[in-house]
């Protein structure tokens, strides 16, 4: 058993007094218990909730009634009284049943760990797009509990409800309503689809390749999109900083025009009605050209939080044996580096490991976002693997064609050209993927 008191100096003191609980199983996770209770305790501060304590309790047996065990029960109650907690978040995903007798038991109130994050996208999401999917997700998680507010309907910004806010227990919505509710999302969200939809059709036409980060939350993939777009994408020390997906046109040895895509943050036990619900949002990923796997190599987790993110990939089928295409047939995976990122964190001993493991693979970039350092090599290694396979190509184009010409220098290497009869013949080198961009171009 672990446990976290708060610092004394802690500045975060707004929000729910809170406790954080998990129940240890064996072999149930990836990571030890004060990894996932220093994540949890990260989830909680990321959207203003006062962490008191957090503990771990193990579990053997796992309880229908209320997960943990009658003692365990007994001792949260008394953690939640010694602490003045009017909230306990439980890491884990706990049943109606769990949740109810939970509050009874603590005399505060609970959610689990998927209630929390959908709390947390809740706060962040910033378009509507992006809103629409996380109640959408809420409603699916609520349509099996008693639902205790229908105010966060009316809410133009802000959680839905698990916290607190006006009204909290007076409204309570039946499951018509939200059936009713999810279906008109669902038809918004189909019509957002399909406007993306034409959006990725006119890139994919388009002559630059798609550049998607992905990696595990706050392992500094905003830092690094801001690094290479000169934008400025809230990057904050923060779980779930970045939401909404953010596009820019970067240039790249090579490549003159590319787009780099920041996506959302992947989390260790991300509630599956998220997967479902943010695919939209996750069609960058999708449709890109190369997947860049931000990895914050300093975490002592940073290995686990790897086989999270590929889990989510290949359940969103982008990675290994299951990758399917735009039309849900079976395709190539997505090519992928893996960028080591926060190399300003590591030791002497640590980063020589980091360095010496990249001599070993060619897709891996170790470098620090913050500081700069080792950018530069990470751009050269997406421009290689974007122009790996390149062929020469015979092309017959009208001397008038000057985007098409301009392109060709942009995007490959032109070997030769020369014009007879109004037409110039070019011989060119370029990727698989380049031509074809090249051919579906109008």
């Amino acid at each position: 058993m672990a446990v976290f008191n708060r610092d004394s100096d802690d500045e975060v003191s707004r929000g729910a007094r809170a406790v954080v609980v998990h129940a240890e199983t064996h072999g149930a996770d990836r990571r030890d218990s004060d990894a996932r209770l220093e994540e949890a305790r990260g989830l909680a501060i990321a959207i203003g909730i006062d962490v008191r304590a957090a503990q771990s309790f193990r579990v053997r047996d796992r309880k229908p009634a209320t997960l943990f065990g009658s003692g365990q029960v007994d001792s949260i109650a008394t953690l939640v009284e010694n602490e003045g907690a009017e909230l306990v978040i439980v890491d884990n995903a706990l049943s109606p049943v769990q949740q109810s007798n939970l509050e009874k038991a603590a005399g505060a109130k609970v959610i689990d760990r998927t209630g929390l994050i959908l709390e947390i996208f809740g706060e962040r999401a910033a378009t509507n797009e992006g809103r629409l999917q996380v109640e959408l997700a809420h409603l699916d998680y609520q349509a099996g509990r008693l639902v205790r507010s229908w105010t966060h309907l009316e809410r133009q910004r802000g959680g839905f409800g698990f916290l607190g806010g006006p009204g909290e227990t007076q409204i309570e919505a039946d499951r018509r309503m939200i059936r009713d509710r999810m279906a008109k999302i669902r038809k918004e969200l189909d019509q957002v689809t399909r406007t993306r939809g034409l959006h990725r059709a006119r890139r994919q036409k388009a002559p630059w390749p798609v550049i998607a980060l992905v990696g595990y939350t706050n392992a500094g993939k905003s830092t690094l999109f801001n690094r290479m777009t000169g934008a400025d994408v809230m990057a904050e020390d923060l779980l779930f900083a970045t939401l909404d997906p953010t596009m820019r046109q970067i240039a790249l040895p090579g490549l003159d025009k590319a787009i780099l895509s920041d996506t959302v943050g992947f989390v260790s036990d991300l509630p599956t009605q998220l997967i479902a619900a943010f695919r939209a949002t996750l069609e960058e990923v999708l449709s890109a050209d190369l997947i860049v796997h931000v990895r914050d190599i300093a975490h002592p987790d940073s290995d686990a939080q790897r086989d999270d993110v590929l889990d989510v990939l290949s359940e969103l089928g982008v990675a290994g044996e299951g990758a399917l295409s735009q039309d849900g047939e079976a395709a190539e995976p997505v090519p992928m580096i893996e960028a080591w990122n926060k190399l300003d964190l590591l030791d002497a001993d640590a980063e020589a490991h980091a360095r010496e493991v990249t001599t070993r693979r060619n897709d891996v970039v170790i470098l620090s976002a913050l500081t700069g350092a080792g950018v530069e090599e990470l751009q050269r290694a997406i421009s290689t693997r974007l122009t790996a396979g390149a062929s020469v190509h015979s092309l017959s184009l009208p001397v008038s064609d000057g985007a098409a010409i301009a392109w060709l220098h942009e995007n490959g290497e032109v070997l030769s050209s020369r014009v007879k009869d109004h037409v110039m013949h070019v011989e060119a080198r370029l990727s698989d993927s380049a031509f074809a961009r090249f051919s579906r171009r109008e």
